[in-house]
């Protein structure tokens, strides 16, 4: 890293990071990554392609990890108010990390059986295993809510908004380091297993892969947070320890509808992940389908897309957020998406694989550059006094538009089989990416509208409105 990336976070304030631990606190952003691609990534593919389920059961059922995104805020509120063994965020991150991570090793035998019901079973048999399989999507979703927001609440505790940038860049790059080595793991552990349908082949080598990539993830997840966050009793935070506690679930709801710019930058929130995301669901199928991809070839995309995106994060917070600032970033990340979408289109209009390599490598450096912009934006626009709070409601956002984005996915790709029969795989798939590109253009919108300093002023009004009318 460059010496001035080093310096940024030295002389240090009051509780904040220094760069080893903001390194090591990246690690858990690293098991997120490198499970997204494994859980999302690969089941999505195997559960479409190879087990033929259809494509809106599987978005749709994908997409309920998302639909429990309203937990978010209560677990936010919860770290916030009620810590566990004096602490606020560390133990609640722990507990979803173990929920998460033994799900995810149970969700391999139930895509089999949903399978098999689909293929021989009755319609009771298949409406089971479709309820089976979102009920086990919903509580790995519950899983991941519980672990992640507290997560973001600490790096807010821990980082000041001077360093938070550079902060950012560090720990959203572990998570593409993540989903890179996700994605080099799948290659190299399932290559064996190209053109192969067989479920009997199939299950017993890819439950023995989750199994050990889940047992990583919680080791890796107690190594990344451990010693981080100090006891309540001798945090240097403790100065809202006592607002913390008395803004209830209640009034934090009341605070956030209070102010008009919640509102415009929750929906931007929203148009910006589903414009990155709308796609996510049908990607791997998109290779196979279009540019005739093995199994691993597939995943491999998903570690050029993180390779671009690594260098994205890194280049905005160290270069183009500087220069352009956090509106400016984000600005330019979301034209850049919008330009790689449409390339990614005419890859497939000429079914070119090294166009297709190149594409991804670019729609990850777009991907990186607006995520730096829309997190540090994301953190800079939360309240200490009420962090978790706040990050529930931005994960909130964002979680419900990857379940959007999911459900959808699914579905265009099936209406536009249905609207464009006869035309062979392409049209549908490029269905998907062109309504990606105007939701992406939508989100563009909305961030002109987002007004940092006016944020500030009506949301700590109204956070004193809310208090004095409970003491009143």
């Amino acid at each position: 890293m460059a010496p001035s990336a080093l310096a940024a976070f030295s002389p240090q304030p009051p509780g904040s990071l220094r760069l080893h631990q903001v390194i090591r606190l990246g690690l858990f952003q690293a098991c997120l990554g490198a499970l997204a691609v494994i859980f999302a990534g690969l089941l999505n593919r195997i559960m479409i392609t190879e087990l033929g389920l259809p494509a809106l059961l599987v978005g749709g059922a994908l997409a309920f990890e998302q639909f429990m995104a309203p937990s978010r805020v209560l677990f936010g509120q919860m770290s916030d108010a009620r810590p566990l063994g004096g602490r606020h965020r560390t133990p609640y991150i722990w507990i979803g990390t173990v929920v998460f991570a033994g799900l995810a090793v149970l969700a391999v035998p139930m895509i089999f059986q949903v399978a098999a019901a689909f293929d021989g079973g009755t319609g009771a048999d298949k409406l089971a295993g479709a309820g089976g399989l979102c009920l086990l999507f919903a509580t790995y979703g519950i899983g991941i809510s519980l672990a992640t927001t507290p997560y973001l609440a600490l790096v807010i505790d821990r980082t000041s908004e001077l360093d938070r940038p550079r902060a950012v860049s560090v720990i959203w790059s572990m998570l593409t380091v993540g989903i890179v080595v996700g994605a080099i793991s799948i290659s190299l552990s399932l290559k064996g297993l190209d053109g192969v349908t067989d479920p009997g082949v199939l299950q017993p080598v890819l439950l023995s892969f989750m199994a050990k990539a889940a047992l990583i993830v919680v080791v890796l997840t107690v190594v990344a947070t451990w010693g981080l966050e100090p006891p309540r009793w001798r945090s240097p935070l403790s100065r809202f320890t006592e607002r913390d506690d008395a803004v209830t679930l209640a009034q934090a709801w009341r605070l956030v509808r209070a102010s008009r710019q919640v509102l415009i930058f929750f929906l931007f929130l929203v148009l910006f992940t589903l414009g990155l995301f709308l796609q996510d669901p049908i990607l791997e199928s998109y290779g196979a389908e279009v540019f005739a991809l093995p199994i691993a070839a597939t995943a491999s995309l998903n570690a050029l897309w993180g390779v671009g995106t690594l260098v994205g994060l890194l280049l905005a917070g160290l270069v183009i957020a500087p220069r352009l600032g956090k509106f400016g970033t984000a600005r330019l990340g979301c034209r850049l998406i919008i330009a790689t979408l449409l390339l990614l289109v005419v890859a497939g209009s000429l079914a070119s694989v090294p166009l297709l390599r190149v594409v991804m490598v670019f729609f990850g450096l777009a991907a990186g550059i607006g995520t730096n912009g829309a997190l540090c934006l994301m953190l800079d626009l939360t309240l200490p006094e009420v962090a978790g709070t706040f990050v529930g409601v931005w994960g909130l956002a964002q979680a419900l538009s990857r379940a959007v984005g999911k459900v959808a996915g699914g579905a265009l790709l099936d209406f536009g089989r249905w609207v464009l029969p006869g035309h062979g795989p392409y049209g549908p798939y490029a269905l998907v990416l062109l309504v990606e590109v105007l939701v992406a253009f939508g989100a563009l919108l909305l961030l002109e509208r987002v007004n940092l300093q006016q944020f500030r002023q009506d949301t700590g009004r109204s956070l004193s409105n809310v208090l004095s009318l409970e003491l009143g």
